[in-house]
């Protein structure tokens, strides 16, 4: 079941832009401006993860995450734009599961998002869903079958296997080129750009695939 995200954010620009992103990991996303219309919402509704600013209307973040403690383990982001030290301490010890400072990147924060889901649901497996089939040789991305050539689905399979691990272009040749020399180092390359565009064709696959520059290549879910 796909996940459901509150972001509770009164800049309303970076709100947009971080309700974009969650959907487009494939995640459902609700935004509300104000920590009362938060706690409402969380008392209504199921939530596999809040993104909590500190500095809020009506109810402040602080308030809010220490109420929310007291009847659900929801995992919690919290940001903000105070950067001291003491802000950061409060923010954890109210029942923040992570902190993190504005500006930030919001593939940053999907990172996070994704690293507190897996935790979250046991280690269930990333998120979104790689599926890898060994016997087969077939794999899907959240069900939807992807159309891979066996060199891609080598690459692919390596990579899925370890997510959040760099591999080199020299270790992905090696699991690639078995007994011949068809596949060299710069076809790895072209071999990445098309697997990288056919996981681009599915919901939430356009970051799995990434580039380290000067180093290799990752899966991130």
């Amino acid at each position: 079941m796909d996940a459901a995200v509150l972001i509770v954010e009164d800049e309303t620009e970076l709100a947009r832009i971080v309700g974009d992103y969650v959907r487009a990991a494939g995640f459902r996303a609700d935004v509300v401006e104000d920590g009362h219309d938060a706690l409402v919402r969380l008392r209504e509704a199921r939530y596999d993860l809040v993104v909590l600013d500190l500095m809020l209307p009506g109810l402040d973040g602080l308030s809010l995450c220490r109420e929310v403690r007291r009847q659900s383990d929801v995992p919690i982001i919290m940001t903000t734009a105070r950067v001291e030290e003491i802000d950061r301490v409060l923010g954890l010890d109210s029942g923040a599961d992570d902190y993190l400072c504005k500006p930030y990147s919001p593939r940053e924060l999907m990172a996070r998002i994704n690293a507190q889901l897996r935790r979250y649901r046991g280690g269930l497996g990333p998120v979104p869903t790689i599926e890898v089939d060994e016997a087969s040789r077939t794999a899907r991305l959240r069900g939807q079958p992807l159309d891979l050539t066996p060199t891609e689905y080598d690459l692919f399979a390596l990579m899925a296997r370890r997510p959040g691990v760099v591999f080199s272009r020299a270790q992905l040749l090696d699991a690639v080129r078995r007994d011949t020399l068809e596949v060299t180092d710069r076809a790895v390359d072209s071999h990445i750009k098309n697997l990288r565009r056919k996981l681009a064709a599915q919901p939430g696959g356009a970051e799995i695939v990434q580039s380290v520059y000067g180093v290799g290549y990752r899966v991130e879910t």
